[in-house]
């Protein structure tokens, strides 16, 4: 068994979050979990081929981390990279044709899941190795910095990442060059299928991190409104000059590691016992009884959520299959001429 999960939020809300706000958060978060759903239906019925790591829990963590940042700042994500592309401005419709692997999508369909991408909206991928995204964030920090431009890098990971020798390696750069890096860790409690306290000796892993000179805390990763409060305050201190700032999000993932696992590492009452914290449900809750949305709100949402996503469905389906004769493209080069890009 992990930790048990910690009870329901029922504190008052903070009195900054107006209706806009909150309805911003919840949807959001709605988006993420709509978008994740019709991906298993798709997966089911093989549309979507390969392998397919699901979002569903965790939501509050990238909504809450990418309301703080702007569209110039940059993100680096994991394999479970779905919900980081979609909360920091891909489409839904590149999102889902790359599920297709349409060259419409947002990688030209040659990434599919795991390896969403997408420059304009500064989202430097997802990443299919445990640890590999992290000296990715540090090297665009760097640049950035180096450039004088006035940017944050946030680098998504699981706890199974702090295991890795990139993870060190990357901190202790990062710290010693006062690198603008949120670093954000989402221990959702499994290493894939291994419960953290049976892999790491030292389980407080925002102690191990402030270890390295830098400002390091644990949030409650199910309530978007504590993964909000805890990115402005150290997104701040970054831009700041204060170097980078490590969150350790305590979350869970509702579903198995990727659709192939057959899950039998924990308790199916483990399970149902953290989906209580359900960070859709528990924010809902909170922002009803405080008055600032009401049930005609969530109608609304739900609505135009359901139309987004048939949209980006209608818009894969309809995508366009890469030719035989371009599949070496990008891929090697003859050396006669020079690198062709177009996108």
């Amino acid at each position: 068994m992990t930790e048990q999960p910690v009870e329901v939020m029922t504190d008052p809300l903070p009195a900054e979050l107006d209706a806009e706000r909150a309805e911003s958060l919840f949807a959001e978060m709605v988006r993420i979990r709509r978008f994740e759903e019709r991906c298993v239906e798709l997966y089911s019925s093989a549309d979507i081929r390969g392998f397919l790591h699901l979002y569903i829990g965790q939501e509050a963590v990238a909504t809450g981390v990418m309301a703080r940042l702007t569209p110039s700042d940059a993100v680096v994500a994991t394999y479970r990279d779905h919900g980081h592309a979609i909360a920091k401005g891909v489409t839904m419709r590149a999102a889902m044709a790359e599920m297709f692997g349409r060259v419409e999508g947002c990688s030209r369909g040659r990434g599919g899941s795991m390896h969403l991408f997408d420059a304009a909206a500064r989202v430097y991928g997802g990443n299919a190795i445990v640890g590999g995204g992290l000296p990715v964030a540090g090297g665009l920090a760097l640049a950035d910095r180096l450039q004088r431009r006035d940017t944050v890098t946030a680098c998504f990971f699981g706890e199974g990442a702090v295991a890795e020798g990139e993870f060190h390696e990357t901190m202790n750069l990062a710290a010693l060059w006062d690198l603008p890096v949120l670093f954000c860790c989402e221990n959702n409690q499994y290493a894939m299928g291994t419960a953290l306290h049976r892999s790491e000796a030292a389980t407080d892993l925002a102690v191990r991190a402030a270890g390295y000179g830098m400002a390091a805390w644990a949030v409650d990763g199910m309530d978007v409104v504590e993964v909000d409060r805890a990115a402005a305050r150290a997104v701040e201190m970054i831009r700041g000059g204060s170097g980078p700032a490590f969150l350790e999000l305590h979350t869970y993932r509702f579903r198995a590691h990727s659709m192939y696992d057959p899950e039998r590492y924990r308790d199916k009452e483990e399970v149902e016992l953290w989906k209580h914290r359900d960070p859709i449900e528990s924010f809902w809750t909170r922002v009803a009884a405080a008055g600032l949305l009401d049930d005609a709100d969530r109608v609304r949402v739900e609505a135009e959520v359901a139309d987004e996503v048939d949209d980006a469905v209608e818009f894969a389906r309809g995508g366009t299959l890469e030719p035989l004769e371009e599949l070496t493209r990008w891929v090697y080069s003859d050396g006669s001429s020079a690198l062709e890009v177009d996108r």
